[in-house]
């Protein structure tokens, strides 16, 4: 499996593209909003020469969603979210011209997922961890064989996600890093949702919200 990351809108979120030999692609979190990102999105899928099959939410707050819209229609695939976090894509469209987002346009999900499911594509598999805490259903994507985490909000390189919007929870989302990123060996790479990415070893060891050694 091959992982591209793109940084997109005001937010400085991370857009990533999953993909692998059989160059079927799923697009997590597209943050995209203005047509220079929407570009630099498709150019890269078309240069490649993926067939998207699907977008996937961690979850739905306004810097990870922007891109849905966009996205979906012009690859035509559907939009799958975790099903406790609906309610925080929803009120997206209420306050994103509050933020500057005069153009965001709502889309609906196709699916909403539960945990301990899983997504195949190609010949490769992305399982899903309930990781609550920053949002209220936040979820994550674990890919065993190649051992990465696409994590959204929840863990960052030396920090953690915000707990202080709507449905956040400080003692909940450290319960979610201890009781599913770090029962993952130290090697395991997280890519998170802005910033570089990290590892799980260096997490519990260094993270001064969450380390356990």
């Amino acid at each position: 499996m091959q992982l591209k990351a793109f940084t997109f809108n005001p937010f400085m979120e991370n857009t990533y593209v999953v993909y692998d030999q059989t160059k079927e692609a799923l697009i997590i979190d597209p943050g995209c909003y203005d047509p220079r990102e929407q570009q630099e999105l498709v150019g890269f899928i078309e240069d490649n020469g993926l067939e998207v099959k699907l977008i996937l939410n961690t979850h739905g707050h306004i810097d990870h969603v922007l891109g849905n819209y966009f996205v979906k229609s012009h690859f035509n695939v559907p939009l799958w979210i975790g099903e406790m976090d609906l309610d925080t894509l929803r009120s997206v469209e209420a306050y994103a011209p509050s933020y500057g987002f005069q153009n965001y346009q709502a889309v609906s999900p196709d699916k909403l997922l539960k945990a301990d499911e899983s997504i195949n594509f190609g010949d490769s598999r992305l399982d899903i961890l309930f990781v609550p805490g920053h949002a209220p259903g936040h979820i994550a994507f674990y890919n065993k064989s190649e051992g990465f985490i696409i994590g959204g909000d929840v863990l960052f390189d030396g920090s953690i996600g915000r707990t202080d919007l709507p449905g956040g929870d400080f003692d909940t989302l450290i319960a979610s890093i201890h009781n599913e990123f770090f029962t993952f060996d130290d090697d395991t790479v997280v890519y998170s949702g802005h910033g570089g990415s990290t590892t799980i070893g260096k997490e519990k060891s260094t993270n001064p919200f969450c380390a356990i050694r």
